[in-house]
């Protein structure tokens, strides 16, 4: 449980970029749920992929805790140290890439991720958007897959905890979504648990916490500061028009 919790937690980032990514392709909500349901899927064989090969290096070579450990307490220092900033999906050079790369068109043809015109495959934005998501899935997954080996380095654990975290994204993106803009203090409190998760890895050989602690500590710290951000919500904060909650 304290697994799964961690990584929910540490999977709210990735939401703000499918907003981000939709909003950049001008991708209509009802053509949103394929690109989620393909992009999670890709996500579950990223992360497993992942998860075996953190394994196998943490049974050869134990000391690489302690590596992990200090990882997360240099990402929750940062993140708590960096000022909020904008973020422009289409001026990253993945997007610029992409674009030279592989021919597409602006074109939607209903839920399909190619068309062809002129006999020529072109990817549609549907595709462009889905693996830019995959990209920015393997991006937390360097922050939450070190996290969870901090609760147990049992790798059936740590995987189902992902995969039960990554299954709710879909869901959880069409709630949250609409309330983001009031959890503006949220990324203060991820920051809290990844300092701790790092901690706790780096002082694991003389400190022992009870698992329940942990949960306790990454549930409170969280909850503490989603109430933090709702009380100061300002009534300026609009939710985005162009949600709509999954059929």
């Amino acid at each position: 449980l304290t697994g799964y919790v961690l990584e929910l937690s540490l999977s709210v980032d990735n939401l703000f970029v499918f907003v981000l990514v939709f909003a950049t392709f001008r991708i209509p909500s009802p053509l949103q749920h394929r690109v989620l349901f393909w992009g999670i899927l890709g996500a579950l064989i990223l992360r497993a992929a992942m998860i075996i090969g953190g394994s196998a290096l943490l049974s050869r070579f134990g000391w690489l805790i302690y590596l992990f450990g200090a990882f997360l307490l240099v990402s929750g220092v940062r993140l708590l140290l960096h000022a909020p900033e904008e973020h422009h999906p289409e001026k990253s050079w993945a997007f610029r890439t992409l674009r030279r790369l592989i021919p597409s068109t602006p074109r939607f043809e209903g839920h399909r991720f190619f068309v062809v015109e002129a006999g020529r495959r072109l990817a549609t934005p549907l595709l462009l958007a889905l693996i830019l998501i995959e990209r920015s899935d393997v991006v937390f997954a360097l922050d939450s897959v070190p996290a969870i080996f901090g609760v147990t380095l049992d790798p059936f654990i740590v995987f189902t905890s992902n995969v039960f975290a990554i299954l709710g994204l879909r869901s959880l993106y069409f709630v949250l979504a609409r309330l983001m803009g009031k959890f503006h203090h949220l990324k203060v409190g991820l920051s809290v648990v990844l300092c701790f998760i790092g901690l706790k890895m780096v002082l694991g050989h003389w400190v022992h916490l009870h698992s329940a602690v942990s949960l306790a500590v990454v549930v409170g710290v969280l909850a503490a500061s989603i109430v933090w951000s709702v009380l100061t919500a300002g009534p300026e904060e609009q939710v985005p028009a162009d949600v709509e909650p999954p059929p």
